[in-house]
């Protein structure tokens, strides 16, 4: 039992910090917030489901496809289908390739780690030559550049990684929409709770990576390798999408001599929780890609409350950001009680010292964020 508590933190945001101390998301309660909140994460869940199937597709059946031009039909290729992709009638699974080249790009984690072992590199070596063992040019070239199909090998068991995070968060979201129309989720700490439960519940589970070439199966990830859901995949996805990001083109200058983007990855703030929700909808923004997908599935009650504001469908993408953004608070709130060093229970006042001193670290972290503005929303 705690015999004294810390003093309140001086740090700008400490409302924030007070609530994830107390088990509270950095989201404040309201009715609105949290339809809102389960509304976007059922629409997100759809999307996350279609998102996973196709990066898991892609790293088991397109391994070391050189032209992987049918690699969004998850081997279902058909007339209709290459009409309606033409169309653009389809699933924009560009923006989970996005994610998962800014999860390589920035690494860390147990899975960044692995991939650079003896044992990675001599099972992915294997793989190739197994790969290409009928194509002496394909050979050549890989022995000219060896570490050029090894980079593209790392880069396939980033599509699984992703993929079996996903798997977990789809089913998690979806979970979540049913407990809500089942009057289960009733605020925002229900929500937050909800998540953190799932997170804390799959922490182990294992990432795997295996590939069939010509009858003969290789583990590029075998169970041994140890690596779990919540250390390897779920924290470094965190830091990379929600947090740094990647500059979107068109909006900033990447000339080195107009000092626009950071020189450093790890100051990066381009990620899910810093972004402008205004410019949703523009060309060359990632995230629109994501927007797009989600307004075709969203439920009914959100869809209503969309159309009962002043722009109607002609904000829509902004407005879905906006949303969006409110979730992922209570996702990153759930993260990082979760995280805490000496989870919300401390027992003595040096435990809370160090989870204040922990909390403290990621809200310097999210000083320039949004979350001022999406609390301020009605």
């Amino acid at each position: 039992m705690v015999t004294a508590v810390l003093e309140p933190s001086r740090h700008p945001l400490a409302p924030f910090i007070h609530r994830l101390e107390q088990g509270l998301p950095m989201l404040e309660n309201s009715d609105q917030n949290v339809m809102e909140v389960v509304g976007i994460l059922k629409s997100y869940g759809v999307v996350l489901d279609a998102y996973s199937n196709n990066l898991n597709y892609v790293a088991e059946s397109q391994f070391l496809n050189v032209f992987p031009f049918f690699k969004y039909f998850n081997g279902q290729l058909t007339g209709d289908r290459l009409l309606k992709h033409w169309w653009h009638d389809r699933i924009n699974f560009e923006y989970a390739e996005y994610c998962m080249k800014s999860m390589f790009w920035h690494g860390g984690g147990g899975l960044d780690a692995y991939l650079d072992t003896p044992e990675f590199i001599e099972a992915a070596k294997k793989a190739i030559v197994a790969r290409w063992k009928n194509n002496p040019f394909m050979l050549g070239l890989n022995k000219l550049f060896p570490d050029f199909l090894l980079e593209q090998t790392r880069q396939m068991a980033y599509y699984t990684g992703l993929g079996q995070f996903w798997r977990v968060m789809s089913d998690m979201f979806l979970d979540l929409s049913d407990r809500y129309d089942a009057g289960e989720i009733k605020t925002t700490a229900d929500v937050t709770n909800h998540v953190l439960a799932g997170l804390v519940a799959d922490a182990s589970r294992p990432i795997t990576y295996k590939v069939e070439i010509k009858g003969e199966v290789y583990e590029l990830i075998p169970e041994s390798a140890g690596l779990t859901f919540l250390m390897d995949t779920a924290v470094p996805y965190v830091e990379a999408i929600f947090f740094r990001g990647t500059p979107f083109a068109g909006t900033i200058s990447y000339n080195a001599q107009a000092a626009q983007v950071p020189a450093e990855q790890g100051i990066f703030t381009y990620g899910a929780l810093y972004a402008d929700p205004l410019p949703i909808g523009g060309s060359g923004i990632p995230p629109t890609l994501l927007m797009q997908d989600m307004r075709h599935f969203l439920p009914d009650y959100l869809w209503d409350y969309y159309m009962g504001t002043l722009r109607k469908e002609q904000d829509l993408r902004v407005k879905i950001c906006q949303t969006f953004q409110k979730s992922m608070f209570c996702v990153t709130s759930a993260a990082l009680m979760g995280l805490a060093p000496h989870g919300l229970e401390p027992k003595t006042l040096a435990e809370q010292q160090a989870n204040r001193e922990f909390f403290e670290h990621w809200m310097d972290r999210l000083l320039s964020s949004q979350i001022k503005a999406v609390n301020s929303q009605a």
